[in-house]
């Protein structure tokens, strides 16, 4: 409602004891239903509370617990970090105490236009599809990082790509890692599985893999592990055979020309929705974003899944607090306690570091009205629509399964990215509320708006705005805007963090274990 009669705040849920400021209150301005006034000054984004709360006592949003008072509280106070705990009297489902239902209803289709059933892709030898055609060049370890990048660098000169109109670039991803780790240990695999997950992901036709020679993480046992071969497609070399950097340079470079030819050979055909498997991110969330993008975003993802896509939704600290909602839409049991026991893991992980899952908000969130990570929690999962859970994988673990799954991750984005684009992802959705500025190469990703005013000041970073449900616009139309970003993306329309060069320096695999 325009002008004086827009309301000062919105009740998310009918059995909320709190309402969320659409703009900065002032004292005494009634909220709810008119009965209750704000006690002080309230932040757009931030809650206000419409009830008596004596210590203990839990505060529902989202129809959930986010968390228990820990002071009283009364009608019109700011509830936020000052008098909001995770300790109360409250104890979190498990999946024991759960029912798995493992269906749901489809979504409801737009009224307009149908949906796009196919996008023009790539369509690999493997049978997997890609929405790029890039050549990859890997660093094994940190120390073969500059030498990768000059590589990439040598191809990025106007004019050096000219005769390969097929190709999307020559892009290298380096990380700080490959070395002083266990060989057998879990950290040392989880990074060997993330470099081979991203070398084979479906937007990449051709990779060299640059190490410097003496480090832990040696190309050859990469190769060894996955029974890999040179071939048209495939190179590795290290600094300390080749002859050092300039040499190494010049052979990387000599090697990439001669794949080039092959991997322009590869062309965008028409292929079935169903060959996307779409990557569910959040970053820089606020109050919104459990209101306008995530969920316009999870009815994006029941459409796809109803056409046989997959959707991979990750950041298990992330889910904390929610997770009994999955758990409730477990395909199965096993499903179930797939998950539980990564949440588990998690739990354990915080403590050994002397930290609680509850340290995940950042900064950013509580500045934008986010107080604990269950409504953190509770808004991310929107993302995920109503679909059955259908599947978990660890990290960076090759997703095999159609429909809804979820791989582990740390909320943490780019180390998120990179284990969703080693499982295979082929394109991205990133919804964000404070105006996360990133992109994830080899995958083209959507930057998804959850508010107008952070959209129309950071235009330039984002690609769809959802603020507009705030303003009155349905949910289902500004998924169908998302929806037909994603098919045009997947086809070749370049995002608004490729059009600002991300993605190079993005890529940070996880790093879960000592260091010696």
């Amino acid at each position: 409602m325009p002008g004086d009669q827009a309301p000062a705040a919105i009740k998310i849920d009918p059995a909320d004891n709190v309402v969320v400021a659409l703009r900065h209150l002032g004292a005494a301005e009634p909220v709810g239903d008119g009965s209750v006034k704000t006690a002080k000054k309230v932040p757009r984004g931030h809650k206000v509370s419409l009830a008596a709360l004596a210590p203990g006592e839990p505060i529902i949003k989202f129809g959930e617990v986010i968390g228990y008072a820990s002071e009283a509280i009364q009608p019109g106070d700011h509830v936020h970090l000052n008098n909001v705990t995770l300790s109360g009297d409250g104890t979190r489902p498990r999946s024991d105490d759960v029912d798995h239902r493992g269906t749901a209803a489809p979504p409801d289709q737009p009224s307009g236009p149908k949906l796009a059933t196919d996008f023009m892709g790539f369509r690999r030898t493997n049978g997997l599809v890609g929405t790029r055609n890039y050549v990859a060049v890997l660093s094994t370890v940190n120390c073969s990082a500059t030498v990768s990048r000059k590589v990439a660098d040598h191809f990025a000169r106007d004019g050096a790509l000219g005769a390969y109109p097929n190709i999307d670039g020559v892009i290298a991803l380096t990380h700080g890692q490959g070395c002083a780790t266990a060989p057998d240990g879990y950290a040392h695999r989880l990074l060997q599985r993330t470099l081979y997950g991203c070398a084979f992901n479906p937007n990449v036709a051709a990779v060299v893999l640059i190490g410097l020679g003496c480090e832990t993480n040696q190309a050859r046992l990469i190769m060894e592990r996955y029974g890999l071969s040179h071939s048209a497609g495939l190179f590795t070399m290290t600094l300390q055979e080749t002859g050092g950097t300039r040499a190494s340079i010049a052979r990387a470079i000599e090697e990439i020309e001669a794949m080039l030819p092959v991997a322009n050979e590869a062309q965008r055909e028409s292929v079935p929705v169903s060959e996307l498997r779409v990557a569910l991110q959040c970053g820089g969330s606020d109050a919104w974003s459990g209101v306008t993008a995530n969920p316009a975003l999870g009815i994006v993802s029941d459409w796809l899944v109803s056409q046989g896509a997959t959707a991979i939704l990750s950041e298990t600290p992330e889910i904390y607090g929610a997770e009994h909602i999955l758990y409730r839409r477990a395909h199965s049991r096993d499903v179930a306690e797939a998950l539980e026991a990564h949440v588990d893991w998690w739990k354990r992980y915080a403590e050994r570091h002397e930290a609680t899952l509850d340290n995940n908000p950042s900064y950013g969130n509580k500045m934008g009205g986010l107080t604990t990570i269950y409504e953190k929690s509770l808004g991310a999962i929107a993302k995920a629509g109503r679909s059955p859970l259908m599947a978990v994988y660890d990290y960076a673990e090759p997703v095999t399964d159609k429909g809804l799954v979820f791989v582990n991750t740390p909320g943490y984005d780019p180390v998120c990215s990179a284990g969703q684009i080693a499982s295979g992802a082929n394109i991205m959705c990133f919804t964000t509320g404070r105006g996360s500025a990133s992109g994830f190469k080899p995958v083209p990703t959507l930057k998804l708006a959850t508010n107008t005013k952070m959209f129309d000041h950071l235009r330039d970073d984002m690609d769809v705005n959802c603020g507009s449900i705030l303003e009155g616009e349905a949910p289902q139309a500004v998924a169908q805007r998302i929806y037909e970003a994603i098919i045009a993306t997947a086809s070749g329309q370049q995002t608004r963090s490729e059009d600002n060069g991300y993605g190079d320096q993005e890529f940070v695999p996880w790093l879960p274990g000592p260091v010696f």
